[in-house]
């Protein structure tokens, strides 16, 4: 399961990479040719491992070599890591640092034919995350009913008062049950004698 994983990252993390890689046309309408300033033209590039240089010049008339920094600085093609006089050169980038590359045909180079790119080091893809493994537990917090929505003092119905519900009376002894009726004996007494004083 985990190197299925590991495996999916990385196609994706590929995928990712080539979608992402930028086609540079070296000295853009100019093309490679002498008169042309690379170092400017290269100077607000950001350069990528993936990215392609293609070089556009009349084939026969120049080359694109690269080379090592010292043959870069010393222009010369003797030593070249890889060299094409078609007309039509493309370059990927496969590794990041500096690559030199400059035109072998004696004397362009000196003349401006030489470019260098810098390209920079991929960042690292993050890591998948793993699945949790921690088991959730269920809430004990108790649920809260709805409260069912109030009519709309809009529509001319009043709300009705819930009925209150009375709690059933409690059972007593038979000596609490005489107390009670004797005190409303003597109650009832007591108001029908002020009852009768006050019609005298």
């Amino acid at each position: 399961m985990a190197s299925s994983l590991a495996m999916v990252a990385l196609l994706l993390v590929s995928c990712a990479a080539v979608a992402a890689a930028t086609k540079y046309t070296v000295g853009d309408t100019s093309g490679w040719a002498m008169g042309a300033d690379y170092t400017t033209w290269a100077s607000d590039k950001k350069f990528k491992i993936g990215d392609t240089l293609v070089f556009n010049y009349a084939g026969g008339a120049h080359s694109v070599d690269e080379v090592s920094a010292a043959d870069y600085a010393a222009c010369t093609a003797s030593n070249a890591l890889q060299s094409d006089g078609s007309g039509t050169t493309t370059i990927t980038l496969k590794t990041a640092g500096k690559h030199y590359f400059i035109c072998g045909v004696a004397g362009h180079c000196s003349n401006g034919m030489k470019l260098l790119v810098d390209v920079a080091a991929a960042s690292p893809a993050p890591a998948p995350k793993a699945p949790s493994t921690t088991p959730t537990t269920p809430s004990t917090t108790p649920e809260t009913p709805e409260t069912p929505a109030s009519p709309s003092s809009s529509s001319g119905v009043t709300p009705k008062t819930p009925a209150t519900v009375l709690a059933p009376p409690v059972k007593q002894s038979a000596n609490a049950a005489g107390l009670r009726a004797g005190s409303w004996a003597i109650l009832g007494l007591v108001g029908l004698a002020t009852v009768q004083l006050g019609f005298f």
